[in-house]
């Protein structure tokens, strides 16, 4: 576990969160069904280092429990204030963005 100190608030994260957070500094997450969170068009792409692209990479995502666990914390925001938490993408905030910086 991870911790950090801001005005006597300890935020400890899960390497799950941790994983989330870090998907959220590559992009704007946007609801995907079956509870998961990704960017807005993403794809199983292949690996560089294979010349027959015969091993695709899994699209990496975030569960909804995680991510309203990292909006609880105040790392993650809605960018839609107007509509429904499930449905407006999440971006990270500055908060996000400084734990980042000091602990991964």
């Amino acid at each position: 576990m991870n911790s950090t100190t801001t005005a006597a608030l300890t935020i400890e994260l899960t390497p799950t969160q941790i994983r989330g957070l870090k998907l959220a500094k590559l992009g704007d997450l946007h609801p995907q069904g079956g509870n998961r969170w990704t960017h807005l068009g993403a794809t199983e792409t292949y690996a560089k280092s294979d010349r027959f692209k015969e091993r695709p990479l899994k699209v990496k995502f975030a569960t909804t429990a995680t991510l309203e666990q990292l909006t609880g914390y105040g790392l993650l925001k809605g960018l839609d204030p107007d509509a429904e938490a499930g449905e407006t993408p999440h971006g990270i905030t500055m908060a996000g963005k400084m734990w980042l910086l000091k602990h991964k």
